[in-house]
């Protein structure tokens, strides 16, 4: 905490790793853990409340959505009493070293006290990964596809990448026959500036992606690296202010390329780029050796007590480590020579947002990197690109006639006058009617979530067979085209891919001849 305050004083993404944090952002840039694949929920008792399919635990088939976890125990080893620990370091005690033994002792729905061993093996967060289904909008069908991260397993050569699962999504909707296709990058932090300059080369011919920079030397282009694209039809990416780093890259390159339209609210603002340094290789071996050996022999602490456990059953990586850093070492800047450092990306299409007059993004950092440009790369924009004026003038009309757009607008109002006003009536009659007009607010922005979109959302034909042979995947898959039928945003961009679509055919927008 100490090195991490002084770090972030002089740049608020250079920080030191503990072992078991490194370990944790490789899962998360990876989306694969070793472990049960059971999803906890926290309290007194650690509860199941789902079992990921495919996982072990799922394979094992004793453990059941409902059940307690009273103790874990590794192997043939004495179980450790968790109740009342905290889920994280529940969570520590159950994942572990590959191939290796959990036993969870816990409380059925019955009543029952059962011992449930399972081998821990490779667990893929699914709900990371990239997915798509088709709009069947009133002018044909739209392919829409989430990446909630740009994820790449670098600790395995064939991991999962997410520049190939797009493209797999990309070839999966053109299958499809359908018209347009939306990308959704919005609460997409980032990840993998490899990944992203492979998969904004999808969509464009050839040429310059993304250009790095670092203190002491000349610009760098990163190209696209094959010629040719496997989708060249409309195309919207959504953004919004949580939308940064990777999500910043390829939206700006689409946009300078004018080869989508962008469409949300103004990008984060993180123009930089980070490198992950091991501080192993500095060891001696004899250090190294005195770290595993105590490591091995060290003493946890839960809130029942102290309680020894040899090696805690973790993955090798975490015993006789020391972390490692994450060093800025680059800026990224648009082939057009500027950068996304504190501006971020200006989307072409502004859609309101509750949370744009709020205090976010890296521009509020009082340690950002400051913004410049460089000259720009060369590069040609795509062949008859689509009118973004006349796409945004459509897009402002339908807005200012929409009622729910007008809630949200009224809601970012209070949600800024909120931040800015940190006190409150001690007055009763005034405490309680501030507290009625906030809840008739949020009842407001409930029934416009229930005013679902009078579009049709189904999955791919590929996909159907796969999610229909499994209860959960079913449900989950339910409650995700649930949710999409409910976003006001997605209804609006369908409508902004009809109306390039139209652009595309030659068709007059207001009149709907040719």
């Amino acid at each position: 905490m100490y090195m991490n305050t002084i770090t972030q004083s002089e740049d608020p993404h250079t920080d030191y790793f503990p072992p078991k944090e490194k370990r944790s952002f490789d899962e998360e840039m990876s989306g694969t853990f070793f472990g049960i694949g059971a999803v906890l929920s926290p309290g007194d008792r650690i509860k199941i409340i789902e079992i990921l399919p495919g996982s072990p635990c799922y394979k094992q088939g004793e453990l059941k959505v409902n059940d307690l976890i009273l103790k874990v125990g590794q192997g043939s080893a004495e179980p450790v009493d968790v109740e009342g620990w905290d889920i994280a370091d529940v969570v520590n005690l159950i994942r572990g070293k590959n191939g290796t033994e959990v036993r969870l002792t816990v409380k059925q729905m019955s009543g029952a006290i059962k011992v449930i061993p399972i081998i821990r093996g490779q667990v893929q967060e699914e709900g990371k990964f990239a997915k798509s289904v088709i709009i069947n909008s009133k002018d044909g069908p739209v392919g829409y596809i989430l990446l909630p991260e740009f994820y790449s397993d670098f600790q395995h050569i064939n991991g999962r990448r997410c520049s190939e699962d797009v493209k797999k999504e990309v070839l999966k909707l053109k299958a499809e026959g359908v018209k347009g296709i939306i990308l959704d990058l919005r609460m997409n932090t980032g990840g993998s500036l490899t990944d992203v300059v492979d998969m904004a080369g999808l969509f464009i011919d050839h040429g310059p992606i993304v250009q790095v920079k670092s203190s002491d030397a000349g610009p760098m282009m990163l190209p696209d690296n094959d010629n040719g694209t496997i989708y060249d039809g409309p195309m919207a990416i959504m953004v919004n202010q949580e939308s940064a780093s990777a999500s910043e890259i390829m939206a700006a390159a689409m946009q300078d390329y004018k080869r989508a339209i962008i469409v949300g609210t103004t990008t984060y603002g993180k123009g930089s780029v980070q490198k992950i340094i091991s501080l192993d290789e500095y060891l001696d071996i004899p250090t190294r050796m005195k770290l595993k050996f105590d490591n091995n022999g060290s003493t946890s602490s839960g809130k029942t007590g102290n309680t020894t456990l040899k090696n805690n059953s973790q993955d090798d990586d975490g015993i006789g480590s020391i972390g490692a850093l994450k060093i800025t070492i680059q800026k990224f800047y648009r082939i057009n020579g500027g950068s996304t450092q504190l501006r971020g990306v200006t989307p072409d299409i502004i859609l309101p947002n509750p949370y744009e007059m709020t205090d976010e993004g890296e521009r509020h950092e009082k340690s950002a990197l400051k913004w410049d440009e460089i000259p720009p790369a060369p590069y040609k924009i795509v062949p008859n690109p689509v009118d973004a004026a006349k796409l945004a003038m459509l897009s402002k009309s339908r807005i200012d006639n929409n009622p729910g757009f007008k809630i949200i607008e009224e809601n970012g109002a209070h949600i800024k006058k909120e931040q800015e006003d940190n006190s409150y009536p001690l007055n009763e009659v005034k405490y309680r009617k501030e507290i009625d007009d906030n809840n008739a607010l949020a009842k407001k922005l409930e029934d416009l979530q229930k005013a679902t979109t009078p579009y049709e959302i189904f999955n791919t034909k590929e996909d159907k067979e796969r999610i229909s042979s499994d209860s959960a995947l079913t449900k989950r898959n339910t409650d995700w085209i649930k949710n999409l039928k409910k976003d006001i945003y997605l209804n609006e961009v369908v409508n902004i891919i009809n109306d390039m679509e139209m652009q595309h055919s030659g068709v007059d927008m207001k009149t709907g001849m040719k």
